[in-house]
């Protein structure tokens, strides 16, 4: 009896070898589904004209779509009007007429007050204090200290919490950085009225709202309240793989009603949406109270007053992931995986190249290397390349200076917007190490 179990013990590993190769066959489609269906919702302008840029690394694109989404609507410390205003701000410290207008759209539409796009005169004092940390971390992310954290975290009725403050930072830091791409790609260069983005899709859609099945009209205004019931888990919310089902359902649904014309109240309610957005796009320079403020070169080796920041000292694996990640639950995984992504993308220059640039706009924002040549700079990149890797990383505002295009002739479209990317990502990462480093030495004060 002993051997005659043995015996059929065979034929059930090999039945348990077949279903995990299954899995694994299962988990690889769904990966490859995930990744068409980005490309042909971009492709016919389904998403928003940033992640259209994006879509030839859809890798990426992925990565960038599910952290934006995480931190303007998941679950977090900050209401979601909140969380779009912070959006504008940041935006209007580079005059980024696009992300203003798009997150003036996003403000309206979860039920923000409509005076306040009027300017940072009109919004709680409590907002009008980020605009400190605002400006120097646009600009001059050096001089982030720990004052600046501490004065937001005083005692009183206008006061931020840390993990408040951590999605505030957070939130400044990525629309900073893709102000840069925003630039950088051109996407701001033709500005789209905005009211309508392209291909008819309104303001504010990502790859989540064409899952929801919204492509073909404008959401309705809703209350805060109203967009919390909507929210999802973080996986259910971006999982990309039931993108093809919910579209095709979409589509149905279109064909089911021949095309016809939406009912009157639909119609009513869609163009006084449309009214408010045109109404509410506000001049970027409306929510700046210092414009004259802005990037200058870092301090050299003799001036004693700044000190270069060492990686070896603070680092994003060693300090930084560990600190977000434990103030604002889950964020660090997912800007983690951003980093990772840009750097993994293939390119026919090689590591090298790519490590040149992200060393570089370190180098420029004050973070230093220990253990990398600099020289490898000067000998990767042409001098060319470095001005415009410096105009789009440090001061990308069309209103000041003219953006250079990409001087590499050969470069395809895909490796041109790889570039755009690494510089992206590069000051993300820098911001966020200057700001978790102030909040630090405030917690061990």
């Amino acid at each position: 009896m002993i051997i005659f179990m043995k015996e059929m013990d065979y034929p059930l590993r090999n039945q348990c070898q077949r279903v995990q190769n299954q899995v694994t066959k299962v988990n690889a489609e769904k990966e490859r589904v995930s990744l068409r269906c980005m490309k042909a919702l971009a492709s016919r302008g389904g998403v928003d004209a940033v992640s259209q840029q994006m879509a030839s690394h859809p890798q990426y694109l992925e990565s960038f779509l599910r952290t934006q989404h995480y931190i303007l609507h998941m679950d977090g410390p900050l209401p979601l009007e909140y969380r779009h205003y912070i959006a504008i701000m940041a935006a209007a410290q580079h005059h980024c007429g696009y992300l203003v207008s798009l997150h003036s759209a996003q403000f309206l539409r979860v039920g923000g007050d409509p005076l306040w796009l009027q300017g940072l005169e009109a919004v709680p004092p409590r907002l009008q204090h980020l605009d400190q940390l605002n400006k120097v971390l646009a600009h001059q992310p050096w001089l982030t200290a720990r004052s600046h954290i501490q004065a937001l975290l005083k005692t009183g009725e206008q006061c931020w919490s840390l993990a408040e403050l951590v999605q505030a930072v957070v939130l400044l830091a990525h629309c900073h950085s893709l102000s840069s791409f925003v630039f950088g790609s051109g996407t701001d260069a033709d500005p789209v009225p905005p009211h309508i983005a392209p291909n008819g899709t309104p303001p504010g859609y990502c790859l989540c709202d064409a899952a929801n099945g919204n492509v073909s009209a404008p959401p309705p205004l809703a209350t805060p309240s109203e967009h919390t019931t909507r929210r999802r888990s973080l996986d259910s919310s971006c999982e990309m793989v039931c993108l093809k089902e919910r579209i095709q359902k979409s589509q149905e649904e279109k064909e089911r009603r021949g095309e016809c014309v939406l009912h009157n109240q639909t119609l009513q309610h869609t163009d006084v949406e449309d009214e408010e957005e045109m109404i509410y796009s506000a001049d970027p320079s409306r929510f700046i109270t210092d414009p004259a403020f802005g990037y200058q070169e870092f301090a050299r080796r003799e001036e004693d007053h700044f000190q270069v920041f060492r990686v070896q000292d603070y680092s994003w694996e060693d300090h930084g992931f560990s600190l977000v990640n434990r103030l604002y639950s889950d964020i660090g995984h997912l800007l983690d995986d951003r980093f990772r992504s840009v750097t993994a993308l293939p390119s026919s220059h090689g590591p090298d190249l790519k490590r040149a640039i992200w060393n570089y706009i370190h180098c420029m924002l004050g973070i230093r290397y220990d253990d990398y040549d600099y020289g490898e700079v000067n000998q990767l990149l042409e001098r060319e390349i470095k001005l415009y890797i410096k105009s789009v990383a440090c001061y990308p505002d069309a209103t000041k200076t003219p953006l250079c295009p990409l001087p590499w002739a050969p470069l395809k479209p895909s490796e041109r917007i790889h570039v755009n990317l690494l510089i992206m990502e590069a000051r993300l990462q820098a911001e966020l190490l200057y700001a978790l480093r102030a909040i630090t030495q405030y917690m061990i004060a």
